[in-house]
Formats: C-alpha cells, sequence, structure tokens
C-alpha cells in the first residue's frame, strides 16, 4: 500500500485536555496544536514503517521564519531512510528573543514526547543557515537534546558551550558557502572542549544539502548512539555504512579533491573506531597527506583563506562607515567589488573561483543582518534603510524586492529621480510583473507620470497609462 495511504491513529493525553489525531506515515502532518490554550502549531514526520511499540529518534528542524512545513520537506528523505521522526514548530522566528524562541521549542517537546514513543537518549535539532544557528543553541539551555545537525552554519556562540554538557556536532556545509572557514575553525574548538564532532563537506555554495549528506549525518549520529550502549550494535548496518563512506573517500581522490577526501577519512576513523578497527585508515590517511597534490592545494586554500579574511574586514569596516554617514557615493567602491569578485567567479584557479562565491554570500548576508537590525530598532533610521537597500541592488542585483524598496520609499519621500532610475534599473534586469508595479506602495503619483509610463513601455512594451506628449 502507498505512503499516503498508511494511516496512524493516536489518542494524545495532555494535562489539561485530550485530543484525537490522525496522522498519515511517510507524509508530513502540519497544524498540530501544541496545546488547546496556546496557539502554537507544529508539522511532524512519521516514517512509513513507524511502529508505536518501539521507541523512536527524533529531529527538531528549525526554520527562522516558522514554515515548518517547508523544513521538515528538506529532511524527509533522509528520516524515511534512517528511521528519525521528525518535527517543526510554525512559530519559531527570528524576531523573537531566544528566551521565547527556548519556550516554544520546549513546549513543542513535551507535546511529541507524549504523543510518541521517543528515545530519551536520542533527541536532536537541525537546521539550515540561522535555524541551524539556533538549533545549535537549543542543547544548552534544554536537556535531553543529545546532537544538532547544522547545515550551512557554525554554533551561534562558541562562548556558551560548556564541556560540562556536550552534544554530538555534525556540520554539513559546502566549500563555496562562506561559512565554510568558520566551520573548519570550529572543529578546533570542539575538540578542545571535548565535544564529539564531524564536518562534512561539499561542492557547492550556502545552499541545503542532498539527501546523500542528511543521511550520512543521521547515520553518524545513529553509530554514536550504539557506540554509547543507548540502542543495540548492528553489524551489518555498521558494515554498510562503513563501506558507502570509503566509496565516498575514494570518490573524493579519485576527481582530485584530497582535502575533502582527508576531511571525511578524519571523520570516518572518529566514527568507526569505537566499532572497528581502523589502523589500515590511518595508514591511508598519511599516504594521501604525503601526497604532492595535498601539499599544493592546503598550501593554496590556506593562501586563500588568508586573503579571504582581509577582504572581509574590508567589507566590515566600509559598511559600518557607509551607514554611519549615509555615504552613497561609495556605492560606485562596492560596485568595483562585485566586478572584482564576478573576475574571480571565471578564475582558472577553484580556491580562487571558491573565494569568489564565498564572498559574495558573505558580503549579502552582512548587507542584511544589518538591515534585520535596523529594522526592528524602535526609531528605525530610513536613511540607512534606504542605503542598504540600494546596497543590495548592486550585491544582489537578481532580488527584485530591494529595487522595489527603493522606488517605494524614494517616491514616498517624493524624490521621483531616483525612484526613475531604480524603475529602469529594476526593469533592465529582467523584472515583468506589471501588476506589482502598478501597485507598489507610495507610488500612485509617480505611476502617473510620463517618465514613468514612458519606462515601463520601453521595457514591458505597453504601459497602464497613456503618454501624453506635451
Amino acid at each position: 500500500m502507498k505512503r499516503f495511504l498508511l494511516f496512524l491513529a493516536l489518542a494524545v493525553a495532555f494535562t489539561s485536555h485530550a485530543q484525537l489525531l490522525t496522522l498519515k506515515k511517510g507524509t508530513i502532518t502540519d497544524g498540530i496544536m501544541v496545546h488547546d490554550t496556546i496557539p502554537e502549531t507544529f508539522a511532524l514526520y512519521l516514517p512509513a514503517n513507524f511502529d508505536a511499540s518501539k521507541e523512536w529518534p527524533v529531529i527538531f528542524v528549525y526554520d527562522m521564519k516558522g514554515r515548518g512545513k517547508q523544513a521538515l520537506s528538506m529532511f524527509t528523505g533522509a528520516a524515511e531512510e534512517e528511521g528519525y521522526i521528525l518535527a517543526a514548530s510554525n512559530d519559531i522566528r527570528d524576531s523573537l528573543s531566544i528566551t521565547q524562541n527556548i519556550k516554544i521549542s520546549t513546549r513543542m517537546f513535551n507535546t511529541v514526547s507524549s504523543m510518541l514513543p521517543i528515545h530519551t537518549k536520542r533527541g536532536y535539532t537541525a537546521g539550515f543557515s540561522n535555524g541551524a544557528r539556533f538549533a545549535s543553541l537549543v542543547p544548552t539551555f534544554v536537556k535531553n537534546i543529545q546532537g544538532v545537525i547544522s547545515c550551512g552554519a557554525s554554533v551561534a556562540n562558541t562562548e556558551v558551550l560548556t564541556s560540562k554538557r556536550p552534544f554530538h556536532f555534525v556540520g554539513i556545509v559546502g566549500n563555496s558557502d562562506f561559512n565554510y572557514p568558520e566551520m573548519l575553525a570550529l572543529e578546533k574548538i570542539l575538540n578542545r572542549l571535548r565535544f564529539p564532532n564531524q564536518l562534512l563537506v561539499f561542492e557547492g555554495g550556502h545552499q541545503w544539502p542532498t539527501q546523500e549528506y542528511l543521511s550520512t549525518a543521521m547515520e553518524f549520529l545513529t553509530l554514536a548512539s550504539m557506540a554509547k550502549g543507548h540502542i543495540p550494535s548492528d553489524n551489518g548496518f555498521i558494515k554498510k555504512v562503513y563501506e558507502e563512506n570509503l566509496v565516498m573517500v575514494n570518490n573524493w581522490v579519485a576527481s582530485q579533491k584530497p582535502l575533502i577526501a582527508n576531511g571525511l577519512l578524519d571523520e570516518v576513523i572518529d566514527v568507526f573506531r569505537p566499532h572497528l578497527t581502523v589502523d589500515s585508515l590511518a595508514n591511508s590517511k598519511k599516504i594521501l597527506k604525503r601526497s604532492k597534490l595535498f601539499k599544493v592545494q592546503s598550501r593554496d586554500q590556506n593562501a586563500i583563506f588568508f586573503k579571504e579574511t582581509l577582504i572581509k574586514e574590508d567589507y566590515v569596516y566600509y559598511l559600518e562607515e557607509d551607514i554611519l554617514t549615509y555615504n552613497y557615493n561609495n556605492l560606485g567602491w562596492w560596485n568595483y567589488q562585485m566586478e572584482e569578485l564576478k573576475k574571480l567567479g571565471k578564475s582558472a584557479k577553484v580556491f580562487e573561483r571558491q573565494m569568489g562565491k564565498r564572498l559574495k554570500g558573505y558580503v549579502n548576508a552582512l548587507i542584511e543582518d544589518n538591515i534585520d537590525i535596523i529594522s526592528i530598532e524602535k526609531d528605525v533610521d530610513r536613511e540607512a534603510l534606504i542605503f542598504l537597500w540600494m546596497l543590495k541592488t548592486i550585491t544582489d542585483p537578481d532580488n527584485f524586492s530591494y529595487y522595489l524598496k527603493v522606488i517605494s520609499e524614494s517616491s514616498k519621500m517624493e524624490d521621483y529621480g531616483t525612484a526613475l532610475f531604480y524603475l529602469e534599473e529594476l526593469l533592465k534586469n529582467g523584472f515583468q510583473d506589471k501588476k506589482e508595479l502598478y501597485s507598489l506602495e507610495n507610488t500612485a503619483l509617480l505611476r502617473i507620470t510620463p517618465q514613468f509610463n514612458e519606462i515601463v513601455e520601453k521595457y514591458l512594451k505597453e504601459a497602464r497609462y497613456d503618454i501624453i506628449d506635451e
């Protein structure tokens, strides 16, 4: 029978109320109430082979915009394959305080634990980017969270980590992700604090990893549970995962990616040491590190990281100065920097191409962080916001929302020259939603001007209002 035809009826009893839920196995059930008296909901995923007579591991997935179902959808393939329950709140927000989000999380944890047979030593958190950063905070404040799967982000704050409350950290990151150098550095910190940790690296940028990597992360957590005696050892499972990872190592070596191969080999040795004899892998690692290609790539990557750090420092310094002084004249400098990153993206040297992608991701994240900070201030600095929106049209020209913000805000201030300039830049870059354009807030007077309609007609062929020649 197909998964969507499988049903599980659960009678769920709470301290103050009772509800009867019908949950589908093998698909996401959204909008589950945390409590009758609390307007909070979450999404839940049960594997198709879910059996209420045994205990299950659970991963609480975080999205900082409260998109629980969307967050779970990225993990369902791996969770089905590896036998994990998933849950995600629809009420976690980056606009809320850490305390508020932890309280929301705790209520969801308690509800899920009361509903389902959750293994008390196999509770984990996960997320991507900001969601991953928050996921890394949860084990510090909430008991019984044994580990974190962090996609595209380091821990939120290394200062709150303590060896008295360690958790298992599995990071997954692309080597063109702007967080890649930070996640490499995090390994040393976690090792010093005696936190069990692994880092899985793929070829790509700041993006969700594939199901293969998420499955590997879950397998590592399962193997750790076996090593601790929380679940029985499964020799067949251990052998299968071991062989799969060795194939991945060999594939990286064959494709002349010794740095990634060496990193994965490190993790395989660490994960499988409690289960198997790994002396041969240690010898293979020594041979790999002595190879000429490994030495050359290691030296080149370290040189690139050093250069990248200096450029990042420039970005931070100039952005702070430009925001404080509303330095529109420096937009040209930022445009030049983006042209330089384009050149790096076409470099014949792979590490330079990766750096170019990381720096572009970094500068956009830096600007967005400043936009978020300014936007939540009691007295919002509109001038600073306009500057940052303008800057985003340079650093992320395909994101049309920032052009629209500038046009709307400039029209509100009756600065129609600026509004018309960004209108043309918007349309030059391929924006075609005429309906959204003609309903844009604050632009009623702008839209009836001949200049506005001339620009629209030039790029979209037909303006809504007739152009009257004077």
